[in-house]
């Protein structure tokens, strides 16, 4: 897994379901490592509220071999052509914190960032029905916390049903990102993301769960107007 890329594009509902029901697999896909096909949602929207979700709207998370394979994959497969549609970003991999089944072979930790290099943020989950009013409860808070955090560029969850779900945010610097997990400050409202850890830690809401941070290499196509959802990128 040399290369990893997220995706968003608007393919359209019947697209989107064929996505989620057939998504492109390494066996059959030249270079394709790992692949996660995820719905959008709004962040801190109520779980019951139709507007939170945006299933004409599809999310792809991947690891690649290389470059090339992604190339071809947005040239020549039914899903990355309508991918290639949208807007998507190439990273490389920092680190992570927990397992989940395809991703284990990567390391703890592939390199360190400056504080003050941008930083990709992204969270994959297999949720615990039995967890679901618990992990509601507690998760809802974060997902506002992260929505109306000013270092982002760009802040979402998505589902693919019933338990997968995801996060993926784009931040100014890795020290705005890191302030967010631990606090900016002692008050309630910057602490929300810490208490949720500690809940999680004293009893999981998940059967798996992976946190795992990027460094942004590029940025392709454009995401609902905006094409420039990267900070600029030290060289």
């Amino acid at each position: 897994m040399k290369l990893f890329s997220f995706h968003l594009a608007s393919p359209g509902l019947g697209k989107t379901l064929d996505f989620l029901f057939r998504p492109p697999r390494p066996e059959s896909t030249r270079g394709l490592s790992h692949m996660e096909i995820i719905v959008p949602m709004t962040l801190g929207r109520g779980v019951t509220q139709p507007s939170r979700y945006h299933p004409r709207q599809v999310a792809a998370f991947a690891a690649w071999e290389d470059e090339v394979a992604l190339d071809q994959f947005l040239a020549r497969d039914r899903c990355g052509m309508a991918l290639a549609q949208g807007w998507h970003v190439r990273m490389e991999f920092v680190r992570k914190w927990g397992q989940m089944q395809g991703l284990d072979e990567l390391p703890q930790t592939a390199m360190e960032l400056d504080d003050d290099d941008p930083v990709v943020s992204f969270t994959l989950a297999r949720l615990r029905v039995t967890e679901a009013l618990r992990f509601i409860r507690w998760g809802k808070p974060v997902e506002r916390q992260v929505r109306d955090d000013p270092a982002t560029t760009i802040a979402m969850a998505a589902i693919r049903p019933l338990r997968t779900l995801a996060t993926f945010s784009i931040w100014q610097t890795q020290r705005d990102l890191m302030q967010m997990v631990h606090g900016r400050h002692s008050d309630e409202a910057s602490q929300k993301h810490a208490k949720a850890m500690q809940e999680r830690n004293h009893k999981d809401f998940h059967h798996e769960f992976i946190t795992m941070r990027f460094r942004p290499l590029s940025e392709h196509g454009n995401w609902e107007g905006r094409k420039q959802l990267l900070p600029s990128i030290p060289r």
